[in-house]
């Protein structure tokens, strides 16, 4: 199952590194801070790989990221242990970016940035933060 959450990284952990039948590996894990509700919440998450580890070394403590990531669990001697395995960590700002890209395409209107622009007649700007069509008028009686 796949799964995507915005948040910062709150703290990295040491590299671990070892050697199995397979081969040598690399792992690291990290904690993972989103808003969830009016509350953060804190999820530790790992990266396995060489390659996956140097994309994790790219970000610092306080970065703002973009995580996909694997939700697996498993049971050993009775036990069950669950795995948070991302295998993609982006700017959050990439996030946005693609999202300015994809409204531009489609002929939305874009400000400079390429990012719709919001209007002061549009009462929900302040709450939303994004782009929403202007409120039509209904004739409806309620």
């Amino acid at each position: 199952m796949a799964m995507e959450l915005e948040g910062r990284i709150a703290r990295k952990l040491n590299v671990q590194t070892g050697t199995s039948a397979r081969g040598t590996w690399a792992k690291q894990e990290f904690i993972f801070e989103y808003q969830e509700g009016n509350y953060p919440s804190q999820v530790c998450m790992n990266v396995w790989g060489e390659d996956k580890v140097k994309d994790l070394e790219k970000y610092q403590v306080g970065d703002k990221v973009k995580v996909s990531f694997n939700l697996s669990s498993r049971e050993f001697n009775g036990r069950w242990y669950t795995d948070v395995r991302a295998w993609r960590i982006e700017p959050a700002a990439a996030a946005q970016s693609d999202y300015a890209a994809s409204a531009g395409s489609y002929g939305a209107p874009t400000g400079a940035q390429g990012v719709p622009p919001v209007t002061m007649d549009d009462p929900y700007a302040a709450s939303a933060g994004a782009y929403s069509a202007p409120l039509e008028e209904d004739d409806l009686p309620f």
